[in-house]
This record gives C-alpha cells, structure tokens and sequence, in this order.
C-alpha cells in the first residue's frame, strides 16, 4: 500500500491501516495491552526479528500508539507504553479477533474474558447513539463529498 497516497486521505480505514501497519505491528499492540513494555518481552513473546521489531515500535511511536519512556541512561533503554489511541485501538483488535475465531478459529483459541468476573465478552460491534449492532447490510459508506 502507498501510505503517502492514503495516509491523508478522506478513507478513515486507509488512514487507520496506515498507521497501524501489519500484523506485527497488530501483535506489538495486543502485547503492549497486555502489559509487555519492554523490547525483549516483545521479542520473547512474539518471536520476531530485532530489526523488524524495532522499526515496528518507531513506527508505532511516530504514529501515535505507542509512547517511549526511558527507564536507563546506561545503557539506554526505553519503555513502550499505549497512547490514549493505542488503547483505544484494542477494542478494535478485540474485535478483529472474535471475527477471526468466528470465522477461522476452532475451539483451540484464546478468547477476551471480564478481568473481574472470568466470564467469556461476546464482542459485537454497536452504534452509540441506539444501541443497535452494527453490519454491513445494514450501513452505508457515505463520502464527504458526496451530494
């Protein structure tokens, strides 16, 4: 994809795929909502390649989602914490996740559970204002040019 085509442009998926990235990128969040900071959890957890991972997390950081804060001067070492947007995107993955278990997944799978009560979330997609869940063949894409 040409970020610098889509990256501005009047698509909100565009511009959002943009700067997520990939799946690693993805992985990198769902890690870092999970309380990994630091850059060999990710490593460990992930599997992935330093030079992959590290340009991953500057490109996570200039786009917003993630934010690094130093904990050693020597040698240098930073953290890697969610922004208000990296937080905000993991409903988004949460959702991208109970798709890919309803369609992909057999019951081998991890799923989202309530921290308090262990019960098992039900993701489904909602509009604010009524409530109403929220599917293609009920919605339209309308642009902001549009007559």
């Amino acid at each position: 994809m040409d970020t610098e085509k889509y990256s501005d442009g009047p698509c909100p998926i565009a511009r959002a795929l943009c700067r997520i990235g990939d799946a690693w990128s993805m992985m990198i969040l769902r890690d870092a909502g999970s309380g990994a900071t630091r850059f060999d959890q990710f490593q460990k957890n992930l599997g992935i390649a330093p030079n992959i991972l590290t340009r991953r997390l500057v490109a996570l950081t200039e786009s917003g989602l993630l934010e690094r804060r130093r904990y050693s001067d020597h040698p240098p070492r930073d953290d890697y914490v969610l922004t208000a947007a990296g937080w905000d995107f993991l409903p988004v993955l949460y959702a991208l996740g109970a798709w890919g278990g309803r369609n992909f997944g057999d019951d081998n799978f991890s799923r989202l559970v309530d921290a308090e009560s262990g019960r098992e979330v039900e993701i489904i997609v909602v509009d604010r204002a009524t409530g109403n869940p929220i599917t293609a063949r009920d919605q339209r894409v309308e642009s902001p040019d549009a007559p």
